[in-house]
């Protein structure tokens, strides 16, 4: 399967794997997701869903790592935990996975869901990092982690 076939195949599922999202997410019960409400939540999954599909497309994750360190720092200085935005990542990812395996072809299953997890898991490191990059900036000027390594002398 070529990059535009997956793309094309996440266009093509894109209410079902959001709504699949959607649900995932509900049964999380994330503070933030639930007061945010459900067209909120349905607004953000879909802006990432189109990141998705631009990165597969493109194979370029430029785009998707500019978008993820900008909602970490929308996400950080709203309150969120990174968990709960990771939680939306996994989310879509999950719910693409889960189209791509009942629908593409085996032989092409491999590309698809590479392709796919390349893109989110950039999406997810980026995120991640700039998570701690502002957390660092603003709670502790530096991370101490000597005691997950003691006996290691």
């Amino acid at each position: 399967m070529a990059d535009s076939d997956t793309a094309t195949f996440l266009r093509r599922e894109r209410q079902s794997i959001l709504r699949s999202a959607g649900e995932s997410l509900g049964r999380m019960h994330a503070r933030h997701y639930e007061s945010a409400g459900a067209e909120a939540v349905r607004e953000r999954l879909g802006a990432l869903f189109d990141q998705l599909v631009d990165g597969v497309e493109k194979r370029d994750l430029g785009a998707m790592i500019a978008f993820s360190r900008r909602i970490a720092q929308e996400r950080y200085e709203a309150g969120y935990d990174l968990s709960e935005v990771q939680v939306a990542f996994n989310a879509l990812e999950e719910a693409s996975w889960t189209r791509v395996l009942a629908d593409v072809d085996p032989s092409q299953l491999a590309e698809a869901l590479g392709l796919i997890g390349t893109v989110l898991g950039a999406g997810k490191d980026a995120l991640a990092r700039e998570y701690v990059s502002l957390a660092a900036d603003t709670r502790a000027p530096s991370l101490d982690l000597t005691a997950l390594f003691a006996g290691t002398d």
